[in-house]
């Protein structure tokens, strides 16, 4: 077993020194890592959860052993999500997934592809020649329309001056607060709008139900299949309150990184923009998957997963996790983790340009095993219809990209905002890239 360093106060100097640079817990947690090593505790009053990471560790709380943790626990996002497919176990957990499946196998996509692109023009329709414009709020948009019309068949547009607060406040409902240490704190400023929320989707569910009542055409999107398995209304609820929130805000960070990025690096934004405006319609521009992929590595939406382990569970060399205890496997951590990746920190889409070999559960930003990521197909091909979409449509100019940083909310997302002063394309070449 290694020696525990966590109380050594040199690791504490370092830790503190990391959180006030990085503004985010993320330093901390690196600082551990390469101190004590893929498994440590953190030293906090009243939340002392295990952390661990590296392809290892990985593949045992995702495939090995990943019936001895749980996914339910007592956080916000139970209270939020009741008994949505993501905080639920065993055959419960089954069935719903099983229900959901259908609408986002990935032989939908091409199905979806139509719609990806209407909204994306529909919000960059309201752009002005340059103005400054906040990739992380737009994303947000162009997300929240296509995970709405692609799932729900609903036409969000004139729904988002409703929708937008209620939503964001959910989001930050879930994100690590005050409620780690104390989690009975009084949380005024929630209860309305996720009333608010919640009031919108039973009201989605009632018109399709009369629909139905009225024999109008059939649909087959996720919001049917639910309803045609005789799920009641909360459950209906739950169900699209965890792939609304989920679904959406995942694809916001994503775009919004991918745009941070090419914003600090301009050489392999022009490549980028240069391979798409000359490839051929429908075709898979190579460069655009790495930039893509290499951001998934970098800035994984979730980067983090949390269990409770419900038996006893040893890391390495007599590491254990007690039952009952908190962990959480660090997505983050593994994927930078040096002794993997050269150049661990660094932006270098290339990387991923020959098949380029590493270790199994090395590379996680969907998770993996039974329960990995339920959208990830959609949301990849989401990304890359948008973002190819975008740069064939606009010149962006970056407003102070060095002071971008990554922030823990519900996903891994930039702040303040990626900004960018954007101009139309007076040649563009529009290209579906599914």
């Amino acid at each position: 077993m290694k020696p525990d360093t966590s109380s050594d106060p040199h690791t504490g100097l370092a830790v503190l020194k990391a959180f006030l640079s990085e503004r985010s817990p993320l330093g901390p947690l690196r600082v551990m890592a390469e101190r004590v090593g893929r498994f440590f505790q953190v030293p906090l009053p009243g939340f002392k959860p295990y952390i661990v990471y590296g392809p290892e560790a990985a593949r045992k709380v995702l495939v090995t052993e990943r019936d001895k943790f749980l996914w339910r626990n007592h956080d916000p996002v139970t209270d939020l999500l009741d008994h949505g497919v993501l905080v639920t176990d065993g055959e419960e957990h089954d069935r719903y997934r099983k229900l959901m499946e259908p609408a986002l196998h990935p032989g939908q996509l091409p199905a979806y592809a139509g719609l990806m692109l209407r909204q994306t023009d529909r919000v960059t329709a309201t752009w002005q020649d340059g103005q400054t414009v906040d990739m992380l709020v737009e994303g947000r948009k162009i997300a929240l329309l296509i995970v709405m019309e692609a799932l729900f068949s609903v036409d969000a547009w004139d729904d988002l001056p409703r929708i937008w607060t209620p939503i964001l406040k959910a989001i930050d409902y879930i994100s690590p607060g005050a409620w780690i240490l104390w989690r009975k704190i009084p949380r005024p400023g929630y209860k309305k709008h996720l009333k608010a929320l919640d009031a919108y989707l039973y009201e989605i569910i009632a018109k399709r139900r009369a629909a139905i009542t009225n024999h109008q055409l059939p649909i087959t999107d996720l919001l049917q299949h639910l309803l045609d398995a005789g799920l009641p209304d909360e459950r209906i609820r739950d169900q699209m309150l965890t792939m609304l929130i989920a679904g959406h805000d995942t694809s916001t960070a994503l775009l919004a990184w991918v745009f941070a990025l090419l914003g600090q690096h301009p050489e392999i934004h022009a490549r980028l923009v240069r391979e798409l405006d000359e490839s051929e319609a429908d075709s898979r521009p190579r460069l655009l998957d790495e930039v893509i992929k290499e951001t998934l590595r970098l800035y994984p939406p979730i980067h983090i997963g949390n269990r409770i382990a419900a038996e006893e569970v040893t890391f390495g060399e007599g590491e254990t996790i007690p039952v009952g205890a908190r962990m959480f496997y660090s997505i983050y951590l593994t994927q930078r983790d040096p002794s993997i990746w050269e150049d661990a920190d660094q932006f270098c889409p290339e990387r991923f340009a020959h098949g380029r070999k590493t270790p199994p559960s090395s590379y996680i930003p969907f998770g993996g095993g039974p329960r990995a990521c339920i959208g990830a197909a959609f949301g990849q091909a989401e990304a890359r219809i948008v973002i190819a979409r975008l740069l064939q449509a606009f010149d962006f100019e970056p407003i102070h990209p060095e002071k971008i940083y990554p922030h823990m909310g519900a996903t891994l997302e930039p702040r303040p905002g990626v900004f960018m002063k954007i101009s139309r394309r007076q040649s563009s070449n529009h290209k579906s890239q599914i």
